[in-house]
């Protein structure tokens, strides 16, 4: 383990000095805070935390944060902000609230990091022109051109340097980039100034290494550090959170995620460090160098501690404006594209560009507000959509579809579409709601009582819940939404459907109903199959089964349309040939001739009556002389069936002859030339069926013998 993890700790303290640096400028901080804000994270989050790869220290993401509460509260007071964050996510995180966190918007977090990352390149490119950036993004975009007219040159080719060398380093040969882009830039600068003597501003390091001074509490409003507490806990939280599922997955313990967090903010308060949390720049670093576990993010913190210790005189040699241009780089990097492409997806374009467009403009608490409020309301607007569908029917009738949450939101496109229904008409009036709100009810039964009026009438069918039922009678609502129920068996009986078609007395009759439900319900979801079937069929097998009623060839097969050309009689007989019956015949010869299809089935079922006449000699015939004559052509059947002996699988008598008379037919068929010479070629396949209706069961016969395959 040791020998993956500790390259890979190497590479990520290699990144980690230099970005942490970089934010620490940013924040206002003293640059060793950013080195403290690296160790701390790296050491204790990395032990304590839940995700065993991700990479904690100071974030660019609350760059914005704390340079705001610097100027407010002062350096000292931040920490102890930090710190009291810190104990917050701690409790959180005992009382298991850490999965709260995603449920923020990723709109909203892409957003913010956007806007941090454009208010960070906008003050940071000032410095690399040699001047000072002003307090706001706004101002610092007015300044500009006066910066560029009084530009420094020295300082401008430090950051152009250091820029071109991030650019151009991730195009180098793959060894070269063993070497981490931030340390080669700011190290090609460092060496390019002192070459040829530039005159630029060196990092200061007095007063601010080897000196700890303790956190102080802040002075002012308390409502204003609790908001400010809240903020940066929720902020780090959240960011950390985001970022261990993403290098770890859903199996990351997010609750000792966020203690492990907590406990490490707590120690980088104390100890004069900026605020920690889970950075998905290192963290997939860590992964892409090889890491196996936590001693990867733990031993990069340990390196973090030494250089700081035994090698800070270092970061003097380092320019400032060389750490600007870094910054610069991270900056527009935080815009990533991918992200847009992502939340356009999901159709959370608006809220990425009005979080990212509020922290520019108005403030990074300002900003993220916007955003949360924007989300909540694109929401809120999902989950009170309603779809309003009116169409008439060829047959007068009109047909209207209302599916959604029903709610006073949508009564305006409700009342729209359904003012478009003539008068006197009779409407079929689908209801597919999970929720129905008081004024949604009045508006719907107001237009159904004013139509009615009208000798219009209107038939509400509800197919989710009885929202409008329960209105109407006056009963208790569903206090909330109601979950879908599960879809209507059309494969059930009549009488066993929820919605059952057995008309009123003196109505249509059952077929019709059910005709007028395939038109309602199942004909707009098929039309355009039919409508290519409707050119001519093109079937692979002909079905031969009884005409018993339980027996339903496309629900037993899983076929559907076009897929079986059936021929259905008593018995599922198949008349040999020269025995007088051309139906059978005739289906046979079109299928084979005309059609082309490659497999002849023949099915048959257990507890068949015609089976059950034959068994008694055409006693249960009766005074049928029409089936007895019918009969007739199972009397090989039941010849076989006497020259059969039981093999074991058959459950008595008339379920042996049920499965023998399967086999007769197959080779009736073959008494047919054409067809035993393309079952000899190989062009047709006869294969018999059989199925127990008890057990809702099919099973393959396989010639010669009555051996069952399931």
């Amino acid at each position: 383990m040791l020998r993956h993890d500790l390259p890979a700790s190497l590479v990520v303290f290699l990144v980690a000095v230099p970005l942490s640096l970089g934010i620490a400028v940013a924040s206002g901080a003293p640059l060793a805070a950013g080195l403290i804000a690296a160790a701390v994270g790296g050491i204790v989050a990395g032990a304590l935390g839940g995700s065993a790869v991700q990479v904690s220290g100071p974030a660019a993401g609350l760059a914005l944060v704390v340079v705001d509460l610097v100027q407010t509260y002062g350096w000292r007071a931040t920490c102890m902000i930090t710190l009291m964050a810190g104990a917050l996510q701690f409790v959180l995180g005992v009382f298991k609230a850490a999965r709260a966190a995603l449920a923020v918007s990723p709109a909203v977090i892409h957003g913010m990091l956007a806007g941090v990352g454009i208010v960070i390149a906008l003050s940071q490119l000032h410095i690399v022109l040699g001047g000072r950036p002003q307090r706001s993004a706004i101002e610092n975009v007015l300044e500009l051109p006066a910066q560029i007219a009084g530009i420094h040159r020295h300082a401008a080719a430090v950051g152009l340097l250091t820029i071109a060398v991030l650019v151009v380093w991730t195009r180098l040969p793959k060894p070269v980039r063993a070497v981490p882009a931030p340390l080669a830039a700011l190290l090609a600068a460092s060496v390019a100034a002192w070459a040829f003597g530039w005159d630029i501003t060196r990092i200061d390091l007095s007063g601010s290494m080897g000196q700890w001074n303790a956190p102080i509490l802040p002075q002012g409003d308390w409502h204003g550090i609790a908001y400010a507490v809240m903020l940066v806990a929720l902020l780090a939280g959240v960011e950390s959170l985001l970022c261990s599922v993403a290098v770890s997955g859903r199996s990351v313990d997010l609750d000792r995620e966020l203690t492990g967090q907590g406990v490490a903010n707590m120690v980088s308060g104390l100890l004069g460090g900026l605020p920690v949390a889970g950075v998905i720049v290192r963290s997939t670093t860590n992964v892409r160098a090889g890491a196996r576990s936590r001693w990867s993010t733990v031993m990069h913190g340990c390196w973090v501690l030494l250089f700081a210790f035994c090698f800070g005189w270092v970061i003097t040699l380092i320019p400032m404006e060389a750490l600007a241009a870094l910054l610069v780089f991270i900056g527009v990097q935080m815009i990533n594209l991918g992200h847009v492409r992502k939340v356009h997806g999901h159709g959370e374009v608006p809220v990425y560009l009005v979080t990212m467009a509020g922290v520019v403009l108005l403030g990074f608490a300002e900003g993220v507000l916007a955003g949360l409020a924007l989300a909540a309301l694109l929401a809120l607007r999902r989950l009170t959509w309603v779809t309003v569908k009116v169409r008439p029917e060829q047959d007068g009738r009109w047909h209207a579809t209302i599916c959604g949450s029903l709610t006073f939101l949508g009564v305006p496109r409700l009342t729209a579409e359904l003012r478009a229904v003539p008068p006197g008409v009779p409407v079929d009036l689908d209801l597919n709601i999970d929720f129905m709100d008081n004024a949604a009810f009045e508006a719907l039964h107001a237009w159904r009582l004013e139509h009615e009026r009208s000798g219009g009438s209107v038939d509400i069918d509800e197919l989710h819940d009885e929202w409008y039922a329960l209105a109407a009678s006056g009963d208790r609502m569903f206090p909330a939404k109601t979950p879908p129920r599960a879809p209507e068996r059309w494969w059930l009986p009549w009488p066993q459907r929820r919605q059952q078609l057995v008309p009123a007395q003196g109505g249509p009759c059952e077929l019709t109903t059910g005709a007028r439900e395939f038109h309602r319900r199942t004909a707009p979801l098929i039309r355009p199959l039919f409508t290519q079937l409707a050119r001519r069929q093109q079937p692979k097998h002909l079905f031969i089964t009884c005409a018993d009623s339980r027996v339903v060839p496309s629900l037993i097969t899983a076929s559907g349309p076009g897929d079986l050309f059936t021929v259905r009689n008593i018995g599922n007989l198949v008349p040999r040939y020269g025995m007088r019956d051309d139906s059978v015949v005739a289906a046979i010869e079109y299928a084979t001739q005309v059609l082309g299809v490659r497999t002849i089935t023949v099915c048959g079922h257990s507890g068949c009556g015609a089976m059950a006449g034959l068994l008694s000699g055409g006693v249960k015939a009766g005074s049928m002389p029409g089936l007895r004559k019918w009969l007739q052509h199972g009397n090989h059947s039941l010849a076989r069936f006497i020259d059969t002996e039981s093999d074991g699988l058959d459950s008595g008598p008339l379920d042996r002859l049920c499965r023998v008379n399967v086999q007769q037919q197959l080779e009736n068929l073959r008494t047919y030339r054409r067809i035993d010479e393309q079952v000899r070629a190989g062009t047709l396949e006869l294969v018999g069926l059989y199925f127990d209706i008890g057990e809702a069961r099919v099973h393959r016969l396989e010639l010669p013998t009555l051996s069952v395959k399931s």
